[in-house]
């Protein structure tokens, strides 16, 4: 059978086994909203249920699954909406929490809706509601019945900073998956790889080598402005920081807070003033980290509770989302957290970089890989990894003990992340152009919503 065949026959499966278990999916959601894990009112979208009226003409869906994709979607839409104002422009994301964040950063023009699950009705559903010109994917979103059925209406398709984890890698490569992935591949119009290492796994999965161009990675483009709806400026805390020496943990999961919290007890035997401000990745886990000091008897400030840092109080625990870029701006050292134990897969550590930060991670950075090695291949002292507390409370120790040292890094940090994105926007923006914008597709699917 060839390849394309049994790719079509994969698919069918597919389609046949998410249409079987759409009722278990639609109490899966319930549960999910009763939880607060997604949108008290809203998450009727999730099942390709509207909210607002679709304006006429053409329409691009831009989809980001999370706060991070997101967040490095919105330059390009802000680049797209200014050059291309006969588009009409609808952003999707899966979570809630990147709703809470993205919705007041977005140009007032543009539609945020909840991305449908990858069941048919739903997928059916919203295409059929909004029928987009074409579709911008963030990262590795590659849900079967949304490629299929935009390829089934003619929309043309660009998949932004792809990438391929090792773990999917693999399991796309087995016999029976590879022919759907394949034909999935092979329904773009643009794949845009996040390096060459990726643009590599993507032919191997046998994606059409002509509509690979690299681009550059999104993710070093950063906006600071802040926003209706944030909690608040942080005007008044760089004014708690002032004459107190300042570290930040950002982006930690859960375990990690014990090396930063170990990190914070040995520089303070150095200077007992010192504040640690940690920063974890889910809000909750922030008051867990304050409820487990307050019960050892120390003092923690937290943010969500506008607490006000005292001469004692050493740890600042940011329970808030959307906020960190602006919090880098405060601190001359960021950690990098989600990369201190086996099976994490690292953070973004460019945002810290754009900050003028000393940046140190740890060893475990996913996908990151590629932006650690391509900043230290720049500037050896841009990017410190270390490999768990004891070199982490050495390197902070010296870091904090050595001015000379500590501006060497952040200097070579803010030096390569200028280098490396420059211009990013604009190469993302003449692919679309060339690759989508003017395809076939797109413009028979303008002509047709004109």
């Amino acid at each position: 059978m060839a390849s394309s065949a049994k790719g079509e026959l994969v698919y069918n499966l597919y389609r046949a086994l998410t249409y079987g278990l759409s009722p278990l999916v639609y109490l899966h959601l319930r549960w999910r909203q009763l939880r607060g894990r997604e949108h008290p009112r809203r998450w009727p979208e999730r099942l390709g249920r509207p909210s607002t009226p679709r304006p006429p003409g053409p329409l691009l869906w831009f989809h980001a699954v999370s706060l991070g994709e997101g967040m490095a979607t919105i330059p390009v839409i802000k680049h797209c909406y200014r050059l291309r104002p006969d588009f009409n422009i609808l952003m999707t994301t899966s979570t809630y929490s990147a709703f809470e964040v993205i919705k007041n950063r977005l140009p007032s023009g543009v539609i945020y809706q909840f991305c449908p699950l990858d069941i048919p009705a739903a997928m059916d559903a919203f295409l059929g509601y909004w029928k987009p010109s074409a579709i911008i994917i963030m990262e590795s979103e590659l849900w079967p019945n949304l490629i299929m059925g935009a390829s089934k209406h003619g929309i043309a398709l660009a998949l932004l900073n792809a990438r391929v984890s090792a773990k999917s890698f693999k399991q796309w490569s087995r016999p029976m998956l590879l022919p759907l992935i394949s034909l999935l591949l092979s329904k773009f119009s643009l794949i845009s790889p996040l390096s060459t290492s990726q643009a590599i796994h993507f032919q191997l999965l046998q994606a059409p080598p002509f509509i690979i161009n690299f681009s550059g990675d999104l993710k070093y483009v950063h906006e600071y402005e802040y926003c209706e709806g944030d909690l608040g400026s942080l005007d008044d805390l760089k004014v708690q920081l002032v004459h107190r020496q300042i570290w930040m943990a950002s982006s930690i999961h859960r375990g990690e807070e014990k090396v930063m919290l170990g990190a914070d007890k040995v520089l303070r035997q150095m200077n007992p003033q010192m504040v640690t401000i940690i920063v974890p990745r889910h809000p909750q886990h922030g008051k867990e980290i304050a409820q487990e000091l307050l019960k050892e008897g120390k003092t923690v400030a937290l943010r969500s509770q506008h607490e006000t840092l005292m001469p004692g109080t050493n740890v600042y625990v940011v329970d808030t989302l959307g906020e960190l870029r602006q919090l880098y701006r405060l601190t001359p050292i960021a950690v990098i957290g989600g990369s201190f134990f086996p099976g994490l897969t690292g953070h973004n550590i460019s945002e810290a970089a754009a900050a003028g930060c000393a940046v140190l991670t740890g060893y475990h950075v996913g996908h990151y890989k590629n932006m650690v090695l391509e900043m230290q291949r720049l500037n050896p002292l841009s990017i410190l990894q270390v490999s768990g507390k004891s070199e982490l409370e050495e390197a902070l120790m010296k870091l904090l003990s050595d001015a000379r040292v500590l501006e060497a890094r952040q200097m070579a940090a803010k030096e390569a992340f200028l280098a490396l994105s420059s211009g990013i926007v604009a190469n993302v923006w003449n692919l679309l152009n060339f690759h989508v914008f003017s395809s076939r597709l797109c413009i028979r699917n303008k002509l047709r919503l004109g």
